[in-house]
């Protein structure tokens, strides 16, 4: 036989059982010999026999016996059989070499009755201990002749039996590291099965309203497993089902694992699954809830099912009694809630390996074993019988929740997580959105019940304006409510920050010497030429006669310039009322003092006889020296105020175990060194470690991610995590709040001079593969972020940017994708990313929102207003409806406007007077004020607020639009009227359009009437308004905004 039998496991495991024989605890004392035989039984899956078999030798074996006595072991079994046993058999030299009893092989005879066989193990039988007391499995039945005769042979002999099932289950529930690998993969494959395939197909049944049974859902899940794709790279021929899938829903729920799926069609409510894999013969098990559009008293129930959970790993440790487990989880009902102390399920789970279920070893009341490390346990926990309120149906009045994981005991602490399926209520809720609530009440009736989900679809056609518009006007209601929501937070916000005061810095002094003594006694000095001490970084000149020092940081700048026979050298410093740089500070120590603002000093350029050098060389040389030491003074300060401000980071804890997650050749941004490099991400016990080929080591914790993101290459040329930080973190350095690790995908670039690429690649080939390398990379980062997130116990959530939500804009100075996550707005694929979190944003407004521009601009304010807004240029006007959706979906309040404002001012003048800013109604300025006619009416009154806000600058230049905005507004007014009907284009227009277009130009004529009264009535525009403006757009206030009309480019 070409099968390989493990030896060592084998000696080691027989170690294990005679050790615990001899002890002679529980059962064991009253064996004096142990009697296994397996017959052929196809329908029996687990069994005490075959799984001892399997734990001994990796395999079943059927019609054989095995007697295990004081001081042999005989197997007796087929010739194939008996020729695989031989592997551990003793050789004569060696018996009990191994430190366990001899072997004694007997070849089963098919034909004879086997007499002297048995003969033989029933004197070895008797000759063990006392010979009267055997050992067996006694639910094992197998059928057939052979067990018959042998079963009658004991019988005869009068042996008494004694079962010793719990017994040895004990002892075979401590895994070895070998099993539990084994295990570990089971419980991957079953939560790949999940994820990929189950959670999908309901997800897509609920879309599409299909009508299936629970049985067929049942069986596809059977099928997936045949499929490599879900099996973790397994493969499929170790791999099968521990059970049929249990699907249950619709208000029939058991929540056991006897049960079988039944032919119900599956009902959008709670829908419980549970399913386990067995991969080569070890088993694993989940089960999980999934929602569809819960209410509240559903989700908080469900919400507590886990808290249990948690409770009852916490409980799982190593020498703790199965009944205190219990015990310690009631104890959380009683406490919290007591109604479903009667809902919730018999028994808490049982420990698993090669068979399933282990009866001895279930989490209830009353069993007194205690946990042992290394043991793994199926945990259950469900309520059953629950009313939904809600419910109409009697199909929704009753539902059931059920959460289930295979877990491993640890020694102390709780107990691990080896199916790592998420399961929080936004995991596993499907919240659906009805498009037509605002439907009439007598047609939502009837067709409730006639008219699926998928019928929306064809309402949506045939009622698209109708369904746009209250899409619309659902939108305005909601923003409307926002609106008073942001004015009074805003409000409360500012009140309470009112009385912290931002304490500005100082200017640092720099002293050049602290007392006389310390100037240097150089020979420059004493002939009052400029002398440079490198040592204090200080410029010693000579002013009227004395030698001064002063220190470089008092130097603004410096320059020389040659005139005629003379070298110019002049020398300008900071001082109060000079022009400051960006970042210098303007804040000085003593502001009273008086200050030089500049000194020029001038030397001829002609040799005095008697002179080595010319005198214009001492300026020359002091020009050069006081750059050099200016320049390694800035880098000094640049290096300091980088470091100012860093939040002191924990200490990584390393984990030296080998099976921490790891990702290898990746590159980090922003680059360490000069040059990019590849090196690992390792995640460790509280954060990860960046390692580069190199050796340098860039360490971020997992309390110091506010965001970490997932960007698969799904269109993209490179694939990345990237980490948001909450403070910076210093390397290379800067500081940096924003890093990330990514590897690329395709070729960014083209190496021409690379041979192949030249001459015989090919195409369909290289893409093949590329597409082989994306599947690749995915599928090893997504497993990266799963064993993360498993080690973190979901504290580190990796979010993934929804591309569909995506739109393109221009936050830096190119155009880029810019993505929503659930809790920020991101781009993660150009350098510099850009990372906008959700909960800080106080308000967006989109401004040049007009009838005629291909783009407009999105401007960003934050709750922190002494925090600089956020613009994104240049998004295409087709984008609009869409962001608004979103932002409208995640409770931001939007508004928008024709103009471009300064923002700069608008928030200084919030800062500096908050109350002013609220009692005149606060971010209400932005809103439209009322529609067509009635927007003269609130013309007086908005001109008032255009004093206070109208903070536009005559220098205010606009960012670069596109070349439909490159002409000016003159031209415009004058001619677009008169010529917008183009006679070249009306050649090859139909009736209808040319009375559209007729219809248009009296509506724009009505326009300008009304545009001449506007502004006769306020005479702050600058610049004619419009013709073309779209409706929306004329019904603002004209005096609301705040901020003047662009000027247009001429």
């Amino acid at each position: 036989m070409a099968l390989s039998l493990d030896r060592e496991a084998y000696y080691r495991r027989v170690k294990r059982l005679y050790g615990n024989w001899q002890k002679g605890e529980d059962d064991y004392a009253n064996v004096d010999a142990i009697v296994v035989s397996v017959g052929v039984d196809e329908e029996i899956v687990y069994a005490k026999s075959t799984a001892l078999q399997t734990w001994l030798f990796g395999y079943e074996l059927t019609d054989t016996i095995m007697v295990f006595c004081v001081d042999k072991i005989l197997f007796m079994a087929s010739k194939k059989k008996v020729e695989f046993l031989k592997q551990i058999a003793n050789s004569k030299g060696s018996e009990n070499a191994n430190g366990v009893p001899t072997i004694t092989l007997l070849v089963r005879e098919k034909n004879e009755s086997n007499k002297g066989n048995f003969e033989k193990m029933i004197e070895a039988l008797k000759g063990s201990k006392s010979g009267k007391r055997i050992g067996v499995f006694s639910k094992d039945k197998f059928p057939g002749e052979f067990m018959k005769n042998w079963n009658d042979c004991l019988s005869k002999e009068g042996f008494e039996k004694v079962d010793i099932s719990a017994v040895v289950a004990y002892t075979i529930a401590v895994k070895e590291d070998g099993e539990l690998n084994l295990m570990r993969k089971a419980a991957a494959i079953t939560s790949e099965v999940f994820n990929k395939f189950f959670k999908e197909r309901v997800m897509e049944i609920v879309d599409a309203d299909e009508k299936v049974r629970h049985s067929k859902l049942a069986e596809s899940v059977e099928k997936a497993i045949e499929e490599k794709k879900y099996l973790s790279g397994a493969d499929p021929s170790t791999v099968e089902m521990c059970y049929p899938p249990i699907i249950q829903s619709g208000g029939n729920y058991n929540l056991k694992f006897s049960v079988v799926s039944d032919k119900n069609h599956m009902h959008f409510g709670a829908i419980t699954c549970a399913m386990g894999i067995r991969y080569k013969s070890y088993c694993s098990n989940l089960v999980r809830t999934l929602m569809v559009d819960p209410p509240q008293e559903v989700q908080d129930n469900y919400t507590f099912l886990l808290q249990l959970q948690e409770e009852l790993l916490k409980e799982l440790r190593h020498g703790v009694k199965l009944c205190e487990v219990y015990a310690a989880v009631m104890d959380v009902v009683k406490k919290q809630k007591p109604e479903l102390l009667n809902k919730i399920t018999k028994n808490l789970g049982f420990a698993m390996g090669i068979e399933f279920r282990e009866g001895s070893l279930v989490i209830n009341s009353k069993n007194q074993h205690r946990l042992k490390k290394g043991m793994v346990f199926s945990i259950n926990v469900g309520f059953s019988d629950l009313t939904n309120k809600e419910g109409k149906k009697p199909e929704e009045r009753t539902y059931a929740l059920f959460v289930g994981d295979t877990v491993l005991v640890d020694e102390d602490g709780p107990a691990t997580i080896l199916t790592s399926v998420k399961k929080k209520v936004k995991n596993v809720g499907i919240f659906l959105k009805n498009e037509d609530e605002e439907e009439e009440e007598e047609e939502k009736d009837e067709a409730e019940d006639l008219l699926g989900r998928s019928s929306r679809a064809a309402a949506l056609l045939t009622e698209r304006t109708r369904n746009e518009l209250t899409a619309e006007e659902k939108r305005r209601a909601h923003q409307k409510e926002l609106a008073m929501q942001l004015n009074e937070e805003a409000k409360r916000r500012l009140t309470e920050q009112k009385g912290e005061q931002q304490i500005q810095k100082a200017r640092k002094s720099n002293i050049s010497y602290k007392n006389p003594s310390l100037m240097p006694k150089e020979p420059h000095i004493r002939e009052m030429k400029i002398y440079i001490d490198k040592k204090y970084e200080t410029v010693i000149m000579p002013v009227f006669g004395i030698a001064t020092p002063f220190h470089i940081a008092t130097i603004k700048n410096i320059s020389m310039s040659v005139e005629g026979d003379y070298t110019y050298l002049r020398i300008n410093f900071y001082c109060p009322g000079s022009a400051l740089g960006r970042n210098e500070g303007n804040i000085f120590p003593n502001p009273e003092a008086t200050f030089v603002k500049e000194i020029t000093y001038r030397a001829s350029n002609m040799k005095t006889p008697g002179e080595q050098t010319v005198p214009a060389l001492n300026l020359q040389n002091a020009f050069r020296i006081i750059k050099e030491v200016q320049k390694r003074y800035k880098t000094r300060e640049a290096e300091e105020k980088e470091k100012e401000g860093i939040v002191k980071q924990d200490s990584l804890i390393i984990n030296l175990n080998r099976s921490n997650p790891k990702l290898k050749d990746l590159y980090i941004r922003p680059n360490i060194a000069q040059k990019r490099m590849q090196g690992s991400l390792e995640a460790h016990v509280n954060g990860f470690r960046f390692t580069s080929v190199r050796g340098d080591k860039v360490d971020i914790l997992y309390n110091n991610i506010k965001h970490a993101l997932f960007q698969p290459c799904d269109g993209e040329m490179i694939i990345v995590l990237h980490f948001h930080l909450k403070n910076a973190i210093m390397f290379g350095k800067k500081r940096h709040t924003d890093v990330q690790f990514y590897t690329e995908v395709g070729e960014i670039t083209t190496d021409l001079g690379k041979h192949q690429h030249m001459h015989d690649r090919d195409d369909l080939y290289a893409e093949q593969m590329e597409r082989e390398m994306r599947h690749k990379l995915k599928t090893a980062f997504k497993n990266f972020i799963e064993k993360v997130e498993a080690l973190t116990k979901e504290e580190l959530e990796f979010e993934v940017p929804f591309r569909d939500l995506g739109f393109n804009g221009a936050p830096y100075r190119s155009t880029c994708l810019l993505q929503p996550t659930s809790s920020a707005l991101v781009n993660c694929t150009e350098w510099p990313p850009f990372v906008v979190t959700l909960d800080e944003v106080e308000l967006i407004h989109f401004e040049r929102v007009q009838f005629h521009l291909k783009n407009f601009d999105m401007v960003i304010v934050y709750k922190d207003y002494s925090k600089k807004v956020t613009m994104i240029n240049a998004i295409p006007v087709a984008s609009l409806d869409p962001i608004k959706e979103w932002l409208n979906s995640c409770d931001l309040k939007y508004t928008e406007g024709v103009q471009s404002l300064n923002w700069t001012k608008i928030m200084k003048t919030i800062v500096d007077d908050p109350e002013g800013f609220f009692e005149q109604g606060g971010w209400s300025f932005l809103e439209p004020e009322g529609e067509g006619s009635d927007a003269e009416v609130g013309e007086s009154e908005s001109e008032i607020e255009d004093e206070t806000f109208n903070p536009s600058e005559d220098e205010y230049e606009e960012e670069e639009e596109d070349s439909d905005e490159d002409y000016s507004s003159e031209a415009e007014e004058s001619d677009y009227s008169k010529e917008s009907m183009g006679s070249e284009e009306e050649s090859g227009k139909d009736w209808d359009e040319l009375e559209e277009e007729a219809r248009k130009a009296d509506r724009e004529s009505r326009y300008e009437e009304e545009e001449e009264q506007s502004r006769s009535l306020s005479r702050k525009r600058k610049g004619p308004a419009h013709s073309s403006s779209r409706r929306s757009s004329h019904s603002r206030s004209p005096g609301r905004s705040s901020g003047p009309p662009k000027k247009k480019r001429k």
